[in-house]
């Protein structure tokens, strides 16, 4: 494993407070770790109520990819796994879930009192997908500065070994951004974890909350009628900056975008 050649100077930052969502034990976790489980974060009629808007975009993203498309667009596969991006544009309840005081408390207490939401997606893993989704981090994807920020892994319906949960390569998150290979199945940091990997299975309304520097894939979907659904939602700091991309091209540009890097906290609280 090597490191990124933009990071050069990283150093991870320790959570030591004030806390006022975690528990010290839930903040020393995720710093040795890189990640944490909040089960039953979300009621399931909550839960609900998001996927009946999720549902059409999914359906009409996936129209798209098979008529359009020829069935695949980078990591995007129709009947297998389908990634639609930035819900809030579209569904109210959407942008609603990410302001929730869920987020709010874990975003104070993991980034600080200045918070943009970073990136949102839903992710769809049919039954019958065989391949697993590579091991990465998400800033091997699109690299931002700060390195360290924040995705929340929101399950949307029951899941575990069989149908594709989250499986996590503990302690390796506090090098920063590993070096990343494209491969079919998209970006990959290595095939085989050097640490012990955990397996994260969740009830829909759970959160495996894990750094952007945190090792993780998901298995494959053996099920035979169990489609996984997931909503990724995705925090950095304000001012936050992304200085380039897992596809080679540099485009510094400030987490701002109009519409969907809004702001959920500001001085600690909020936006009025």
């Amino acid at each position: 494993m090597q490191k990124h050649p933009r990071n050069t100077d990283f150093a991870w930052t320790d959570h030591t407070g004030p806390l006022r969502f975690l528990s010290e034990e839930q903040a020393r976790d995720y710093d040795r770790d890189g990640y944490l489980l909040l089960e039953d974060a979300f009621t399931r009629e909550t839960v609900a109520r998001l996927v009946e808007e999720l549902d059409p975009l999914e359906a009409e993203f996936e129209g798209f990819l098979r008529e359009k498309l020829g069935g695949k667009a980078f990591i995007a596969r129709a009947d297998e796994i389908t990634f639609s991006v930035h819900p809030v544009l579209r569904s109210p309840r959407a942008e609603a879930f990410t302001r929730h005081s869920v987020f709010q408390g874990l975003v104070h207490d993991l980034i600080g009192p200045d918070v943009r939401l970073y990136w949102d997606q839903a992710v769809y893993k049919k039954p019958g997908t065989s391949d697993r989704f590579p091991w990465h981090q998400d800033n091997g994807y699109t690299y931002i500065e700060p390195q360290q920020y924040l995705t929340c892994w929101v399950a949307l319906t029951d899941t575990d070994e069989e149908n594709g949960c989250p499986v996590i390569a503990p302690g390796l998150h506090r090098e920063g951004t590993y070096e990343h290979r494209l491969t079919d199945l998209g970006f990959e940091v290595f095939s085989a974890p050097p640490s012990e990997p955990v397996t994260v299975p969740l009830r829909a309304g759970s959160v495996a909350v894990f750094s952007s520097l945190t090792p993780h894939m998901t298995g494959p979907n053996l099920s035979t009628d169990r489609l996984r659904k997931a909503y990724i939602v995705q925090f950095a700091p304000d001012g936050a900056i992304t200085v380039g991309h897992g596809m080679g091209a540099d485009s510094p540009a400030l987490c701002d975008a109009e519409g969907r890097q809004y702001p959920v906290l500001v001085g600690g609280a909020g936006p009025a």
